[in-house]
């Protein structure tokens, strides 16, 4: 299974431990960080960053680092992985080994400010919407946003997802969205199909 992907601009690859200066950058930035549960410290990222690295389902889940194809610079993650519910992150534990977890797999994305605007997200989405419905059995991918972001529920709808409707995840109720399989071959058969 090929885990490095290319979109239009976009190459992304699963991340390595090389990549925490990005995740620090990321992830102690208060603007990207806005709807994800505030900002964190370089230790706890430093610490945690082992878990980021795991990838399950044979290399169908994890997280990848965003660049820009021709330049290399990183932009940014994206990921596939399981949609906690009751619990307020990631059960990481989940994304280990060759099976995929009995779980929602969740698509999400974060990017440096200075690639906002640009339509590098939606690219990111449906590069990796692209890899999932082609390379892996997943039937269906899920997403949900904090009720305020609005540019985040406007990626999703670039990408393909339709709203689902309020829904519990995270241990909130959150706006919802969700691709299928079946609606993303429609989409890709017929570009007006919405």
């Amino acid at each position: 299974m090929k885990l490095i992907l290319d979109g239009p601009r976009l190459r992304l690859r699963p991340i390595e431990q090389a990549d925490l200066a990005l995740g620090i950058e990321l992830f102690t930035d208060p603007r990207v960080t806005k709807y994800a549960g505030g900002v964190q410290t370089e230790e706890q990222l430093t610490a945690e960053m082992p878990l980021y690295l795991r990838r399950g389902g044979g290399g169908c889940i994890g997280v990848w680092c965003v660049m820009l194809r021709e330049t290399q610079e990183q932009l940014g993650t994206a990921a596939l992985i399981p949609l906690p519910i009751d619990k307020d992150d990631t059960d990481w534990d989940l994304v280990d080994g060759p099976n995929l977890p009995d779980a929602e797999i969740e698509i999400g994305y974060f990017l440096k400010p200075a690639a906002w605007g640009k339509g590098f997200a939606s690219e990111a989405a449906r590069t990796l919407l692209d890899f999932a419905f082609r390379e892996t059995p997943l039937q269906e991918i899920v997403a949900v946003t904090e009720p305020e972001n609005t540019a985040s529920q406007n990626v999703l709808r670039k990408a393909g997802f339709e709203d689902s409707g309020t829904r519990r995840a995270y241990a909130m109720e959150l706006p919802g969205f969700r691709i299928t399989r079946e609606r993303w071959h429609r989409r890709r058969d017929d570009p007006t199909e919405g």
